[in-house]
């Protein structure tokens, strides 16, 4: 089957679906193509060795990769952000249909919603049926973050969205309650199929031994350290996690609260933590995915935080499935879907978000267990992760869905 991903981010951008999934797709006898943009993601400046053109192909491990132009952005300016995306998308619609050969199938990563915008075009180009995976929620997500909340902007996206629902002729979620949200928004049940994300490590690299002497030149040695790894936005309204610390300081100063990554809030959460003079807070600075393991074993608890908001409650970030990929109990401050999947892997504990006491209790509790005790919640987490949501069972998810979709098609 020939592929075409379509996706505005992508390697060496750290995007979970990327490389590893078109790898695992091309050892299954599949072709993939990806039409994408320059890379500037997470931190909105060009990478290192490209330059924004009119057009530009390469190879990456024998994958055809061609890259349109863009505005590069991703600051907390919703004019910056729509001009990032808009680029993108017009310029992969103008270019986009010229440049790749006639797949079998087009797959479209959402966010941003405009990425459909190159797939219709194509789609009526090549004649190939698409499969759209929603990983955001939009408009939801704009009103959720506070990145934008013009109501008749929103208006606008939902209905632009709504539209591209109807096109498609498959969509993907992450999550049971995405699936609910789309047909409470009139897609037909059937169209929609829930798959979870994956860690993109294998199987076999996901779990790291912790390194004594790298513990200790971090200062992470002789620690219970409660780490959150990923991105810090206005989504993960972290401050809670400083208020739990600023309780923790003196009543369990053996506790300590590690925050790993970038974000349009680091140097807030910074500055906040210096003014609460929190003495068991550490930021370090983001590193590659293929370096988090070794990073993340030597937590104690790994933490997920997201702000009071229906939205996030039929969300699973996709940090979930790495913490239980890499075998560390989690501590899930969320609600619905995503401490659901936590509950049900019997991995971790869970309690309300925004709820200072309720986390500084979980911590608590955990600070209790036994090693062992914690050890087994980690194994319960990874065993569930390989039976149900590693990337083996997610591609071959997609390929099954992929072959469906192309035989409706033909059918029709």
């Amino acid at each position: 089957m020939k592929i075409l991903f379509i996706t505005q981010w992508f390697q060496p951008e750290p995007y979970y679906k990327g490389m590893p999934f078109i790898k695992k797709l091309i050892e299954r006898g599949h072709k993939v193509q990806v039409l994408t943009g320059f890379p500037n993601y997470p931190e909105g400046k060009v990478y290192k060795g490209y330059t924004i053109r009119g057009f530009q192909k390469e190879l990456m491990d024998g994958v055809e990769v061609f890259r349109v132009p863009l505005y590069p952005s991703h600051d907390s300016s919703p004019v910056r952000r729509i001009a990032n995306y808009l680029s993108f998308a017009f310029s992969a619609s103008i270019i986009g249909p010229w440049v790749v050969k006639k797949p079998d199938i087009i797959y479209v990563y959402h966010p941003p919603p405009t990425t459909y915008l190159p797939a219709f075009f194509i789609k009526l180009f090549k004649r190939a049926p698409v499969v759209y995976d929603i990983q955001d929620f939009w408009p939801d997500t704009l009103a959720a973050t506070g990145m934008f909340n013009n109501k008749i902007g929103l208006k606008l996206v939902d209905i632009y969205c709504r539209l591209f629902y109807k096109a498609a002729d498959k969509i993907v979620v992450l999550s049971p309650g995405f699936k609910r949200k789309l047909i409470e928004k009139k897609v037909p049940a059937e169209k929609i199929e829930v798959i979870y994300n994956w860690f993109p490590n294998d199987r076999n690299t996901a779990v790291s031994k912790p390194d004594p002497q790298l513990a200790k030149k971090l200062g992470l040695a002789d620690r219970f350290n409660v780490l959150f790894a990923g991105n810090m936005g206005k989504a993960q309204k972290l401050e809670t996690v400083l208020d739990a610390a600023k309780l923790l300081a003196d009543a369990n100063p053996e506790i300590q609260f590690i925050f790993i990554g970038g974000g349009v809030e680091v140097q807030n959460l910074k500055d906040c933590a210096v003014k609460m003079s929190l003495p068991n807070v550490l930021f370090l600075p983001r590193i590659p995915k293929s370096e988090i393991g070794q990073i993340l074993a030597m937590a104690d608890v790994l933490l997920v935080h997201l702000k009071r908001d229906p939205l996030f409650e039929i969300t699973i970030p996709s940090k979930i499935q790495a913490y239980l990929a890499i075998g560390k109990p989690v501590l899930a401050a969320v609600s619905g879907d995503a401490a659901t999947l936590v509950e049900k892997a019997n991995c971790g504990l869970t309690c309300p978000p925004e709820n200072v006491n309720e986390m500084v209790k979980a911590i608590q509790e955990f600070y209790s267990f036994s090693p062992q005790k914690l050890k087994k919640m980690g194994d319960s987490g990874r065993c569930y992760y390989i039976d149900n949501m590693s990337i083996e069972i997610g591609v071959s998810c997609f390929e099954k869905l992929f072959q469906k979709t192309t035989n409706i098609l033909e059918e029709s």
